[in-house]
C-alpha cells in the first residue's frame, strides 16, 4: 500500500460517522481517489454523483463515474442532474443543493469532498486577493455541518498516484483549464510561478497558514458568541471589546436577523453605526443589509429589523 492511500485511508476512517457517508464524486481526479480509498475500508460508502449540464457530453461522463463507483463497491451511487448556469457561485449552489437532497433522501450523517492541499493553498491565496480577514484565510474548512474534507492533508499529485494505482482513470474537467476563472489562473499560472521561485513547500506553507488562521477565527468566533449571550448588542458593551471581537458580534446578530453576505464593507458600516468603526457614523441608519434586514441605532443598542 503506497503512503499516500495509506494517508487517505487514515484521514477517511478519521472523518467517517456510524451508518453511511456518502462521498462526492465527479469523476475528477481527487474525488475518484477519495472513493478508491474509501472502498477499502470497512464501513458503508456511498457516491453523490453531480451532473451540471454545463458541457457536451457531461451525461456521459457523469454515468461513467458512478459505474466506476459501483465497480469499486459503493452503495448506494446516484447521480443527480441540477440546473444552473457557468458561473461557478451558480453551479457550487446548485451541486450543495442537491447534497443536502442526497443526505436526506439517504439519511446519511456526512458527505465527503475531495478537496486537497492543493485547493486549500488556492483559497488562501484567493482570501489575500480580496484583502480577507483571518475567517477567509483559514480557507476550506475541514468539517461543517455534515461535509468532511479528509483530503486537505494530501496533494494532487498524490491523489493521482492513488487513481494510477487503482488503474482507474479520471476526468479533467476542460473548464478547469480555462484561466479566465480567477481560481484556475491561480492553479494554472500564479502557484506554479511562486513555486518555482519560492520553493516546493509553498502549497504546503500555505496550508499551514489556513489551519493557523481557522484556530485563530474558531477563538474569535466564540469570544463574540459569549460577548454576544452575555451583553446583546449595547453599544458601551460592544466598544469595551478588541474591535475583532465586537465586529464579529455584530455580523453574528446580522446573520441571525436573517441577513446574508455579511462582508467586510457591511461589517465595516454596522461597526460605524455603532460608533466604534472608522470613520464613525453620525447617522442612526439605517444601513441595508442583503435579505432585505436593515440595521438602526436606538439610543444605547443596535437594532435589526425587516425591511418594509
Amino acid at each position: 500500500m503506497s503512503r499516500a492511500l495509506h494517508l487517505a485511508r487514515g484521514a477517511i476512517q478519521a472523518s467517517c460517522a456510524p451508518g453511511l457517508n456518502l462521498i462526492g464524486v465527479s469523476g475528477g481526479v481527487d474525488s475518484l481517489a477519495l472513493a478508491i480509498a474509501a472502498a477499502t475500508l470497512p464501513g458503508s460508502f456511498g457516491a453523490v454523483v453531480i451532473d451540471h449540464g454545463l458541457q457536451a457530453g457531461s451525461a456521459e461522463v457523469a454515468e461513467h463515474a458512478a459505474a466506476q463507483c459501483r465497480e469499486l463497491g459503493l452503495d448506494p451511487v446516484q447521480v443527480i442532474r441540477v440546473e444552473t448556469s457557468k458561473d461557478e457561485d451558480s453551479a457550487r449552489k446548485a451541486r450543495y443543493q442537491a447534497f443536502e437532497e442526497a443526505l436526506v433522501q439517504h439519511n446519511a450523517q456526512t458527505l465527503m469532498l475531495a478537496h486537497t492541499r492543493d485547493d486549500q493553498a488556492e483559497q488562501v491565496l484567493l482570501g489575500l486577493l480580496r484583502g480577507s480577514g483571518t475567517r477567509s484565510l483559514a480557507g476550506i474548512p475541514a468539517r461543517r455541518g455534515p461535509y468532511r474534507r479528509p483530503l486537505l492533508d494530501l496533494s494532487r499529485e498524490q491523489t493521482e498516484q492513488i487513481c494510477r494505482e487503482a488503474g482507474l482513470d479520471f476526468w479533467e474537467d476542460p473548464s478547469n483549464t480555462d484561466t479566465g476563472y480567477r481560481r484556475n489562473l491561480i492553479r494554472h499560472r500564479i502557484l506554479p510561478l511562486l513555486r518555482a521561485e519560492l520553493g516546493e513547500h509553498l502549497p504546503v506553507a500555505l496550508a499551514r497558514t489556513a489551519s493557523l488562521a481557522a484556530a485563530d477565527a474558531q477563538a474569535l468566533d466564540s469570544w463574540a458568541q459569549a460577548a454576544k449571550a452575555e451583553h446583546g448588542l449595547r453599544i458601551a458593551e460592544l466598544a469595551k471589546l478588541p474591535v475583532a471581537v465586537s465586529s464579529r458580534v455584530l455580523r453574528l446578530a446580522a446573520m441571525e436577523a436573517g441577513a446574508r453576505n455579511v462582508g467586510h464593507e457591511r461589517t465595516a458600516a454596522l461597526c460605524a453605526l455603532a460608533g466604534f468603526g472608522v470613520p464613525k457614523s453620525k447617522s442612526a441608519g439605517p444601513v441595508q443589509l442583503d435579505g432585505a434586514i436593515s440595521a438602526f441605532r436606538r439610543q444605547s443598542v443596535i437594532v435589526f429589523t425587516t425591511t418594509g
